[in-house]
């Protein structure tokens, strides 16, 4: 939703203005959920996060993020919010960048398999998936150098004993077309229930939102 700060949401490069969704932003995602558009929360801040799962009537993903507790980055997603996604029906999908996964210049698919093991644990296998960001880094961990040893990552998993082979193959794909068919099915209610277009807001300069020359020649 948010790399940099805006109108509509905190992100989490930068320090926070709005304390998570503004007015504005809350429309977006109640305009996201209408047309069956699916809410990314990877780089927005965490009250960002905190709001828009509590708002979405469908389920959110983190298209690249790890687990904060594993590395404290910024980037990644604190134990609150990853409980948060169960009930919302969401994913993570584990980032491979060395900074997000060991905090560090360098790691391991070893280190790599440790986040999807302690997403599993705490939320289960429906909640995870891959979020590689290879077109996005410029280090990746020792074992994982490309997409092409992704079945490398699945033979960790599944040498751990945490993992099934059902397991994996939610994790490989399904999750996330379990999510897109949700997305989709909230979509088609909101439009059964006659739910109408979020009101267009008003002008910047009454309430700071996105609509102008002005704001995005601000923020963009």
């Amino acid at each position: 939703m948010a790399n940099v700060s805006s109108c509509v949401a905190d992100s989490s490069n930068e320090a926070p203005v709005a304390n998570g969704l503004t007015e504005f932003g809350e429309k977006v995602v109640k305009e996201m959920n209408r047309l069956g558009m699916i809410v990314d929360l990877s780089h927005v801040g965490e009250n960002t996060t905190r709001a828009a799962i509590r708002l979405s009537r469908a389920p959110v993903v983190f298209t690249h993020s790890s687990v904060y507790s594993l590395c404290n980055h910024k980037r990644n997603v604190p134990d609150d919010i990853i409980q948060s996604l169960k009930e919302n029906g969401g994913i993570i999908m584990v980032n491979f960048f060395p900074d997000f996964v060991k905090c560090a210049p360098n790691a391991t698919i070893s280190d790599v398999a440790e986040h999807f093991h302690y997403i599993k644990r705490m939320i289960g296998a429906d909640y995870v998936g891959i979020g590689g960001d290879f077109d996005g880094v410029n280090r990746v961990p020792r074992g994982l150098e490309d997409v092409s040893r992704y079945p490398e990552l699945f033979a960790e998993l599944l040498r751990s004993g945490q993992w099934n082979v059902q397991e994996l193959k939610n994790l490989a794909g399904l999750n996330m077309l379990r999510v897109m068919r949700q997305v989709e099915k909230v979509r088609d209610e909101m439009r059964t229930n006659g739910v109408e277009p979020e009101e267009h807001p008003d002008s910047p300069n009454d309430n700071g939102n996105c609509t102008s020359n002005a704001f995005y020649t601000e923020y963009v």
